[in-house]
This record gives structure tokens, C-alpha cells and sequence, in this order.
């Protein structure tokens, strides 16, 4: 599993070892995943430059699936005698979809070693003006079989104003809409000519919900930039013209309980 957290935090862990937080969504315990991916987004708003990964072992004992927000256990799973809590992903209760892990006692937590960002960060690059891109759009069953038959329309509102939102990233697009039941969702995959595109990379960026008045077609925000939860790319396409439909991609149904080694 691996554990996100700054340079001096890390260094303190690996001398003395990881402790329990006070709290938490799953209450005290110390908090994991097995998604490098996610744990590299952590702190969550901190400079990248200081951010690293530790990767441990963890001998897991009793599991709980805490799979819903108010869950019954959702911070006694450790009375109710579990070691650990996991959180399913794409269950509502992590706006990044992703799973998560808590672990009541650190002592089941051995330390591998550091991940440096370098290793772990994946650089999605600005979209590029007047070039066309695969994306992706995640929405539900009836909202897809209505766009496929009268295309897509401009939202009337959004973090970046109208327009139609979209991802290069399938695994952002397939959490959408967020909270609603996974067997009814369904990801629309397009092709866009995208234009000339203006980056947004911070909340309150001057021309946020004003670019298109700029002359862009297009509003790209970069991943790991602090206004996407998640950590994701997203795209705002101003005119839905530029996008062309080319098929449905079904959703993957997730297990109802982790695959631990």
C-alpha cells in the first residue's frame, strides 16, 4: 500500500514509525491506499516539490467494507473487532473515486521504502491549439441515449462556466455523476478538435469563467493544480460542434470486497 505526506513527516515516520490519526473519515487509524496514483495526490494542495509517497507491507487481519457515507460502522469497525477498514471505490464516500484503507493499529504497517514525485508523477500535457483528442464524458444511461441522439449541449453552469466538460482521463470521467449508482452510469467516448486553448490552473484564475470572451474554444485544468478534488485534468469544449461522438463504454463492476495478497 502506500501513504502520501510531506518530506519532514516522512522523514519522522520512518524513525518512528507511523501513528494513528485522531481522526478521519473511518475515524483514528492510519490511512492508505493500495493506488499509488492516489496517494500521490496527497497533501492534498501542498507543493508538489515536497510531496512524497512511503510504501509499506501491511498485514491486513480482519477487513470491514465501509462502502457508504453514515455506514452503521463507519467509525466503530474497530470496536465491532476489525483491524481494517476499506473503502470501495467508486462508492461515493472519496471524491476521487478511489479506494481507501484504514488501519487501526500501525504496528501491522511495515515501511519499504520512499517514492520520490518524480517516480510517481505522470505529466499530462496542455492539450495543444487545433489539435484533436480522445476524451471522455462520463454521465448517466438516459442523459448518453439522449445525447446520442441530439448530441451534446452546453451546460448552463460549471468551475468553468457553460460549456461541455470532458476528460482525457477514463478512470475521472467513469466517477460521473458523482454519488449516483454505478450500474446506471455509462462514459461516452468522443474525439474533439479542441481549438485554441486557454489553461485555468488556480480557483479565482481572471478569466475562469470568462475565456471563451477571450477568444478560446477550449478551458483545460491541469491535473494536480487544486481546483479538481481529484487531481485530474478536466476540459471545458465552449462549442459542441467540435465534438464527435464514437461509442459508449460500459461501466466495469466493481468487487464487493478487496483482493488482498
Amino acid at each position: 500500500m502506500y501513504h502520501g505526506t510531506t518530506w519532514a513527516r516522512a522523514q519522522e515516520i520512518l524513525r518512528t514509525g507511523f501513528r494513528q490519526s485522531k481522526d478521519g473519515m473511518l475515524g483514528p487509524g492510519v490511512y492508505l491506499s493500495r493506488d499509488l496514483k492516489k496517494a500521490s495526490h496527497y497533501p492534498i494542495g501542498h507543493p508538489e516539490e515536497d510531496k512524497v509517497v512511503i510504501k509499506v507491507k501491511v498485514n491486513v487481519g480482519k477487513v470491514k467494507a465501509i462502502n457508504r457515507q453514515n455506514h452503521p460502522m463507519q467509525k466503530t469497525w474497530h470496536q465491532n473487532g476489525y483491524d481494517t477498514a476499506w473503502v470501495p471505490p467508486n462508492c461515493g464516500m472519496v471524491p476521487s473515486g478511489w479506494e481507501e484503507d484504514c488501519v487501526w493499529d500501525p504496528r501491522r504497517i511495515e515501511i519499504i521504502r520512499l517514492i520520490k514525485p518524480s517516480v510517481f508523477h505522470l505529466i499530462t500535457p496542455q492539450p495543444a491549439d487545433d489539435r484533436t483528442y480522445i476524451m471522455y464524458h462520463g454521465t448517466t444511461r438516459a442523459c448518453a441515449q439522449k445525447i446520442l441522439k441530439t448530441g451534446f449541449r452546453q451546460s448552463k453552469k460549471g468551475m468553468l462556466g457553460p460549456g461541455v466538460y470532458l476528460s482525457r482521463d477514463l478512470q475521472k470521467a467513469s466517477r460521473y455523476p458523482i454519488d449516483h449508482p454505478e450500474e446506471d452510469k455509462v462514459v461516452i467516448k468522443v474525439k474533439v478538435n479542441v481549438g485554441k486553448v486557454k489553461a485555468i490552473n488556480c480557483q479565482n484564475h481572471p478569466m475562469q469563467k470568462t475565456w471563451h470572451d477571450h477568444g478560446f474554444d477550449t478551458a483545460w485544468v491541469p491535473p494536480n493544480c487544486g481546483m479538481v478534488k481529484s487531481g485530474l485534468e478536466e476540459n471545458c469544449v465552449w462549442d459542441p460542434s467540435r465534438i464527435k461522438i464514437i461509442r459508449l463504454i460500459e461501466p466495469t463492476k466493481v468487487p464487493a470486497q478487496p483482493d488482498y495478497m
